[in-house]
């Protein structure tokens, strides 16, 4: 989380956040589906990519290959997962005013909590969650469903991997959109980076970096 106050989004204090803001944590992630999880092996720090699933009340779920660094490590201990919006780099030269330096603004969160392992039926359903879930995003196209595949190729590649349910005790969310320039100064900004064709940056410049 950026260590600057204006960047937090919705709020730094996980105690505060309201409905509304939780709601939007919980859009990002829908809407994004794929993040980032750091985890402390025997071997040191390690990292998978994985696409992930938030369940609406308050846990993350995601999976691992049972060949991958940690799958045998990382249940019962704590974890981070990083999800990434939208990032751009800003030339100061769009700015119009004098003295400024390049900079990068983005969409960040930073989840915490304990993970524990889950079992073979909580995988499936996992599974199942998750193409549901990214198959809506192609309507009008007809979902698939595991129902297309072969019921024992399928159970082979279930026991190749590993689900895992992270508690998240911790939200951290920062949007680093320009907020602490003047209005007139990010949206000349934003403007410029939409020329580039960065438009979900320069959206969220114009849209989010006054609230």
């Amino acid at each position: 989380m950026h260590p600057d106050p204006a960047f937090r989004w919705p709020k730094s204090a996980n105690d505060h956040q309201d409905a509304d803001e939780r709601a939007a944590l919980e859009a990002m992630i829908v809407d994004i589906g794929f993040g980032m999880v750091f985890a402390e092996t025997p071997d040191g720090p390690r990292v998978a990519h994985v696409p992930v699933f938030s369940t609406g009340d308050g846990a993350l779920q995601f999976h691992l290959s049972r060949g991958n660094a940690l799958a045998n490590h990382i249940a019962n201990g704590k974890a981070l997962c990083v999800i990434n919006g939208p990032d751009a780099y800003i030339s100061p030269d769009w700015y119009g005013i004098e003295d400024q330096v390049p900079t990068w603004n983005y969409l960040a969160l930073e989840l915490e909590g304990p993970v524990r392992k889950m079992e073979r039926e909580g995988l499936i359903s996992l599974l199942d969650d998750l193409s549901a879930q990214n198959e809506a995003k192609l309507a009008p196209k007809k979902p698939w469903h595991r129902d297309k595949m072969d019921a024992e190729k399928f159970d082979k590649m279930v026991n190749a991997i590993v689900g895992f349910e992270m508690e998240i005790l911790a939200w951290r969310p920062t949007a680093k959109l320009g907020q602490n320039k003047p209005d007139a100064v990010r949206e000349k900004a934003a403007a410029a980076l939409d020329a580039t064709g960065r438009r979900a940056m320069a959206h969220l410049m114009k849209e989010f970096g006054t609230r």
